[in-house]
């Protein structure tokens, strides 16, 4: 059954993701790729690619990126860029003529960024065990801030906020819900101090009000807890680590206090550990039917290990039951990735 599934997914993943990579076979230099970017990816029939901007103040490792100010009608991106702190962290690329302009420096190793339900971006830095946490308010005016790694100030508090209650660590996917309960995993591999990198649920002291703006945020304060999965024996559950990735599991109280160093508590408190998670998203039918469901990719490693790397996705209940954590976790394997199906 699931050697036919990979077939499947062979056969119409260009249908599905609009895309395809070029085979292997098949290769662009550096010169080819610089004068037409648009060569390095051939896309399905009906689909057309332009470069959104080639400006040189752009970020040279931009990563994740937020439509602003809406999926529908974006007129900008707002974007991380994963270089060090004498380099831009946040820009807004302006999508009529490529315009780029840089939000945010002083930070180090952007990677996640977010449009929130209350009308600001989330962004984090993949630092280890020192990422912070950065709320920004109105991106398209507010410009050139500079932020301290060291106090988490900013030269703008009014716009810029770090938000120390979700913890600390290498911050990389982020599922943010409507009330301000959100998930997100810490890019770490496995190890002698720890299993891989954990995932984490932060509950907000005080839920979303509903209200637009900065003020409004619930990621002010709140209590994190640890994914731990397996739950046979005696309470939160006997069976842990390799064997029990996938499954029913428990929330394990980490932290209510800010600024926790959040991968050690995974060692200390046997949570389950991925190689490298990244990116995550919410399963917007699931979100529409009232209940929490989002996927997320562990990076794997193909070079040294030939591990391929996976996409798992984790249910919490309902809406009301995450808010409350009440319910019971479970992961399950959406799709692992063998060499034959890259």
């Amino acid at each position: 059954m699931r050697r036919a599934r990979r077939r499947r997914i062979r056969r119409y993943r260009a249908r599905i993701l609009g895309f395809r990579l070029r085979a292997s076979t098949e290769s662009v230099g550096a010169a080819d790729a610089n004068a037409d970017p648009t060569s390095l990816i051939t896309v399905a029939k009906g689909l057309r690619v332009h470069v959104v901007t080639a400006q040189p103040n752009a970020g040279a490792n931009i990563d994740q990126m937020a439509l602003w100010p809406n999926d529908q009608n974006p007129t900008h991106l707002i974007v991380a860029n994963e270089e060090g702190t004498t380099r831009p962290g946040v820009q807004r690329i302006r999508l009529s003529d490529g315009l780029v302009e840089t939000i945010l420096t002083g930070t180090t190793s952007g990677d996640p960024i977010r449009r929130t339900p209350w009308g600001t971006i989330l962004f984090g830095e993949e630092n280890g065990t020192t990422g912070w946490l950065i709320e920004i308010a109105d991106p398209l005016h507010t410009t050139n801030v500079l932020f301290d790694r060291t106090t988490g100030a900013s030269s703008d508090p009014a716009h810029v906020i770090a938000r120390p209650a979700p913890g600390r660590l290498a911050f990389e996917g982020i599922a943010l819900y409507p009330s301000g309960v959100m998930y997100y995993g810490d890019e770490n591999r496995p190890g002698a101090a720890t299993p891989g990198g954990a995932y984490y649920k932060f509950i907000p002291t005080t839920p979303w009000n509903g209200q637009q703006g900065i003020a409004n945020s619930p990621l002010v304060a709140g209590t994190v807890y640890g994914l731990r999965l397996g739950k046979n024996g005696a309470a939160p559950g006997t069976d842990n680590g390799q064997g029990t990735q996938t499954g029913l599991g428990t929330w394990v109280f980490v932290t209510n206090a800010p600024n926790a160093n959040l991968r050690a508590a995974a060692a200390t408190l046997h949570l389950t550990g991925y190689y490298r998670p990244e990116d995550s998203e919410i399963d917007p039918a699931a979100l529409a039917d009232g209940k929490v469901r989002f996927c997320g990719n562990n990076t794997g490693n193909e070079a040294t290990d030939h591990d391929w790397g996976e996409t798992i996705c984790i249910t919490d209940g309902t809406l009301t039951q995450a808010l409350a954590n009440t319910a019971v976790p479970k992961c399950s394997s959406w799709c692992s990735a063998p060499p034959t199906s890259r």
